[in-house]
């Protein structure tokens, strides 16, 4: 029979100077991070690494400077005051590579907190919602602290973890984060519908969250046959598998099933995923690694960014020098996608930012000063903008600015146009 314990006994086994993993996105197990807050002033130097986290992120307070620092993998909207104020740190990875520094002592880990389902007749846990690098963690780390939730969903596919690899178990009974999914506008849906016209029915597609992944997934409602191998699963995804538009009739690997690492959505979602053995969970060493993802057939990979310059340089994790969330899977799936037999890189986002006098071009002559390289220039294929859609691929840098100009917003053509002249990149 399984022991259990308090929270508070629980990460009493946590000492100073260790390195403890938070699972990650809507999975963190909150009554351990308050447990481990509140004992945080008779500790020193303990590093909180984890990706983004639903909810509250009271570990990076200030008070507890000294006591516990976060290492972010992924910037969060909870966590990003802390990195940008330097209470917190930032380490730049490749999310398909985390698992590897785990077991490989580049980032080694003493203590796993995480949250899972009820065990099975057989003993077996589920991670739920999320076994991006908690599985890694559990597998990695010399202590495993779980919360046990009847909530947690039981997810198929790599999730399970048996109680035996469990150190502390702490019983809750807590509903999941729930995160609606972003409405979006007329900007978006067309952005949405240049998408569309670029994924060939029987693609297999991976796709993020937001307003401009929701306006592409509702334009393809009409496809047939899609597959999906996507780091993220959404409330969006959902609705085009209940529509049988996701079928993964078509898929080289994985066939008729979807595979993901995360799921982050609404309860239908919660609910769609659990014993469901058409979504199959997978650690991000094999949803993100670029060699499984070149193997799919006409792989769509479909990212965003937050700025582009002239020669196609793609800044997706920050703002200028300030971090705004992180490298994440995007290169491992533009890697895999060009590498995919008839498969697209896509970089999709609106022209502009901001509105009124604040509006500014997101297609820009050059990055922000200190601004971060994502997706490079040798790598960029498409851009698609809500005026359009552009292949970068095997274009000169003059070819480029060109390009890029006329899927930027009217208002901020004529001076990328200057700015490209002054770079040699174009006329007036």
């Amino acid at each position: 029979m399984m022991k259990t314990c308090s929270a508070e006994s629980a990460v009493a086994c946590i000492q100073s100077g260790q390195r403890v993993y938070l699972h990650e996105a809507s999975m963190a197990p909150h009554s351990l991070l308050e447990a481990l807050v509140a004992r945080a002033p008779e500790l020193s130097g303990v590093e909180v690494v984890h990706l983004h986290v639903d909810g509250p992120a009271p570990h990076v307070a200030p008070e507890l400077a000294g006591h516990l620092r976060h290492n972010a993998l992924f910037v969060g909207g909870n966590t990003r005051a802390a990195v940008a104020a330097g209470r917190a740190d930032f380490t730049p990875v490749f999310l398909g590579e985390i698992p590897s520094m785990f077991r490989s002592g580049t980032l080694p880990l003493d203590v796993a907190m995480v949250q899972v389902s009820l065990p099975d007749a057989h003993g077996y846990c589920r991670l739920g919602l999320s076994v991006a690098c908690a599985l890694p963690a559990v597998e990695s780390a010399k202590v495993v602290i779980a919360e046990i939730n009847p909530r947690v969903p039981q997810t198929m596919g790599n999730s399970a973890i048996h109680i035996n690899e469990i150190d502390y178990a702490v019983e809750i009974d807590r509903p999941l984060p729930e995160v609606q999914p972003a409405a979006f506008g007329p900007q978006e849906r067309a952005i949405g519908e240049h998408v569309a016209r670029l994924v060939p029915n029987g693609a297999t597609i991976q796709v993020g969250i937001g307003k401009v992944p929701n306006a592409v997934l509702a334009a393809l409602s009409e496809h047939e046959d899609l597959g999906v191998h996507t780091e993220m699963f959404s409330d969006g995804l959902l609705e085009l598998a209940r529509r049988r538009v996701i079928t993964g009739r078509h898929k080289t690997r994985f066939e008729r099933r979807v595979v993901t690492s995360f799921a982050t959505g609404t309860r239908a979602l919660h609910e769609f995923v659990h014993s469901n053995p058409f979504v199959e969970f997978h650690p991000s060493n094999v949803v993100n690694d670029p060699n499984e993802i070149r193997k799919q057939h006409q792989m769509v990979a479909i990212n965003s960014a937050l700025e582009i310059d002239l020669t196609g340089q793609v800044c997706a994790d920050s703002m200028g020098e300030q971090i705004h969330s992180g490298i994440g899977g995007q290169m491992d799936f533009v890697q895999g996608a060009l590498r995919s037999p008839g498969g697209r890189a896509i970089i999709a986002l609106p022209s502009t930012a901001g509105h009124g006098e604040a509006r500014v071009s997101r297609i820009v002559p050059r990055l922000k000063a200190g601004a971060g390289v994502v997706t490079t220039r040798g790598h960029v294929q498409w851009v698609v903008t809500e005026h359009g859609a552009v292949n970068l691929r095997g274009r000169t840098l003059r070819e480029r600015a060109e390009l890029l100009i006329e899927v930027a917003d009217p208002e901020f053509r004529s001076e990328l146009r200057a700015a490209a002249a002054l770079r040699n990149l174009g006329e007036v």
